[in-house]
Order: C-alpha cells, then structure tokens, then sequence
C-alpha cells in the first residue's frame, strides 16, 4: 500500500510537470499565434465589407473629397492630438506638455501603423514619454520608469473616463432609431462592465501594492532588459508616484474633461467627412456612430489596428442613419489614411531621436573610466531612481557616503 501510495504520489508530480509544461507551451503559443490569427481574421473582414460595398463606388465617393478635403481632415486631427496633449498635462502636470503630445503622438501612431494591439502601443507611449538623452521632469528631475509608466496609466484612466461619458452621449443620441435597439443593449452592458472595470483599475492604482507589482512585471516583460531591473526594483517607488498623481482629484477630473472634449472633437471630424462624402447628417447622428463605433472598437481592442472591426462598425451604424455602405467604407478608409500619414512621420521621428540618444550614450560611456561604468550599470539597473528618490525625502545625494561618490559624479545612463 505505501508503495502503491509512492507511485500514485509520483504519477501526480509527473503529472503536475507535463501539465504545467503544456500550459506554458499554449501559452507562449497563443502569445505569439493569437495576433496573427486575428489580424487574418480581421482582413477577411475587411475584405468581405469590400466586396459587398464594391470597389467601384467607394473610389468614387473618396473622389468627391478630394486631396483638399483629406488634408483638413488631417489638420482637425492634429488639433485633436494636440488636445489630448493638454488633457494628460492636465492630469499629469509634473511633465512638460511638449514631452507629453509628443508621446501620446507615438502612442497612437503604434496603435494605428504597427501591428500591436493597443496594449502595445501603450508601451511604446512608456518609452516615448522617457524619449531623449536627459528625460527631465518640469522641476529638472530626472524621468525614469516608474514615472514614464505612472503617467501613462493616469492618463489612459482619464481617457476611459472621458471615453465613458461620450458613449453614453452617443447611446442617447442613437435612442429612437430604427434596428438601433441591437446595439443599445449590448452598449449598455458593456458600459457597466467597463466602468465596473475601470472603477478597479483606479482602485488598484490607489491600493492594490501587489496588483501594481504585477502590472510592473508586465511592462518588465515588453521593455529592454537595461530598464527591466529598474522598473520591477522600484515598485515602491513606482506606487508613490501614482498615489501622488491621485492625491489630486481636481487634476485626474480635469483630465477626464478634456478627454471628453476631444472625443466630442472627433465626433465633429466624423461629421466633416461625411459632408465631403456627400453624406448629409446632422452632428448628433454623426455623434453617434462616433461614440458607438469607439465602444466596438475598444471592445475589440486585441485586434490589431482593430482591422475590420473598424470598417464593420461603420457600416452597421451607418445604416441606422441612412448612411450607404460604400459611404461607410470610404469613412473609415479616409480614417485610416489620415491616421497612416501622420503615424509614419511622428515614427521615423521618433526613431531619430532614440537614435540620437543611444550614441549619447556610448559616447558619454566611452569616455568613462571602465570602473566606473561597471560601478553606474550596477547601481543604475538596481536603483534607477536613486535620484527621484530624494524628491519624497527618503533619500538625498548629500548624504551618500564616499564609497558612492564614483556613482553620484558619473553620468547617469537611465
């Protein structure tokens, strides 16, 4: 019998083990498949709304507006980036608005031209906001992780917020509408799903200490190992900085405001285009298919660029407003277009400007003795805030001891 119960113990170890391997195997496979498969399943999408609006008729309807008309749509969309610049100064004042646009810009110009879903732009928007040889904050402190991230959840918190409230504008404006009780419902419930969701989300930025080490690990995963250490080693920090940000209420609402605004902006360029496509809607209908498009398109966030899901959305809920569909299509294609041709600039630029810093770098590390390279590397991945530190008064570069002057007189490489 204790034999029996050895090898019965034994079967279930090597039964834990190849378990846990085939989970870690799924996993990495869905990982690396689960985008592929829904970009193909996204293209089929498109390509079936293509055929059945035709080619033919959406060319002619992108005619009508003209080289003229895109450039507009262009500029009323970089007026709105400019917004969503001053929404996250609003709620993240500590950082110049320059860096701040220029980031959101890097932001969505992943989301839209790169083929990430938008959790990877949300990443690439971290390494953006830390853009530059010397990232400093207003005050002159130096940038680090733990900040770059803090301020990139703040503000994608307030844009949810935002995001919210114009939906449910857009639900109400949809309120009457023939076959619009199919997208009401589900709106509505997801609705509550997402403001249950984001309600956590603030409440783990505020409490959640093991929830932010997680979220850490997982920006740890997606970054370059030189920070990796730098971010997972600062939790602590990381936590203050957030607490910080949410110990004013009025500028996480202001945020929230602005947010809003811009999404109502964006409402106004739907309307736009669909008057140089020859579609005459009132602003309210044009409102609405803004708002709920948005809803399914965050929905269908794993998407990348949300392929199909965007043109989908636009045709559904333009037929509710008497809308074709090939005018639906040419609505979104121009969405695309615009997105594309201010996406690929603000990339190749910022390319150019962490090129620009990587050879700082190795110039500044090169004309550093070899110890005291080693000395900042080590010191650097272990503590990269060693310096933001002090700004909370738990620490001070007055007070490090001799055997640290070697750190605190090299140059800093984070």
């Amino acid at each position: 019998m204790a034999f029996g119960g050895k090898r019965l113990q034994g079967w279930n170890i090597a039964e834990l083990w190849v378990r846990a391997c085939c989970e870690r195997y799924v996993t990495k496979t869905l990982k690396k498949t689960l985008p592929i498969i829904l970009s193909l399943l996204g293209v089929a999408l498109f390509t079936f709304i293509a055929a059945k609006a035709g080619i033919q008729p959406v060319m002619e309807a992108l005619g009508k507006v003209g080289v003229g008309g895109f450039f507009l749509l262009v500029l009323i969309q970089l007026v709105l980036d400019v917004g969503l610049g001053l929404a996250w100064k609003a709620a993240v004042p500590q950082i110049g608005l320059a860096r701040l646009t220029g980031a959101r810009f890097v932001r969505d110009a992943a989301g839209a031209c790169l083929p990430f879903s938008q959790l990877g732009g949300m990443v690439l928007g971290v390494r953006a906001t830390l853009a530059g040889h010397q990232a400093r904050d207003v005050d002159g402190e130096d940038l680090h992780w733990p900040e770059g991230v803090a301020a990139n959840l703040v503000d994608i918190t307030t844009e949810v917020l935002g995001q919210i409230a114009f939906i449910l504008v857009a639900i109400l404006c949809l309120v009457g509408h023939q076959g619009a009780a199919r997208f009401i419902w589900p709106l509505m419930g997801g609705m509550v799903l997402l403001s249950l969701g984001i309600a956590g989300f603030i409440w783990t930025q505020h409490r959640g200490g093991s929830m932010v080490r997680k979220a850490a690990m997982f920006f740890g995963r997606h970054i370059a190992s030189d920070w990796r250490e730098s971010l997972i080693g600062n939790t602590d920090i990381f936590q203050a900085r957030l607490e910080s940000l949410w110990g004013r209420p009025d500028r996480i609402m202001l945020g929230a405001i602005v947010h809003f605004s811009c999404w109502v902006g964006g409402a106004a360029a739907t309307w736009t285009a669909l008057e140089l496509l020859g579609a005459h809607v009132g602003f309210l209908s044009a409102l609405a298919i803004e708002g709920v498009v948005c809803g399914i398109m965050s929905a269908g966030f794993l998407v990348p660029a949300a392929l199909g899901v965007q043109e989908a959305a636009y045709v559904a809920l333009g037929l509710i407003f008497g809308v074709d569909s090939q005018i639906s299509l040419s609505l979104s294609l121009l969405r695309r277009g615009r997105d594309i041709l201010i996406g690929i600039p603000v990339l190749l630029a910022w390319q150019a400007v962490e090129m620009n810093r990587l050879r700082k770098e190795r110039a500044t590390l090169a004309g550093t003795p070899d110890d005291t390279v080693t000395s900042v590397l080590k010191k650097a991945r272990t503590s990269a805030m060693a310096g933001a530190v002090g700004k909370d008064g738990s620490s001070s570069r007055e007070n490090e001891k001799e055997d640290d002057a070697a750190f605190a007189t090299a140059p800093r490489v984070l």
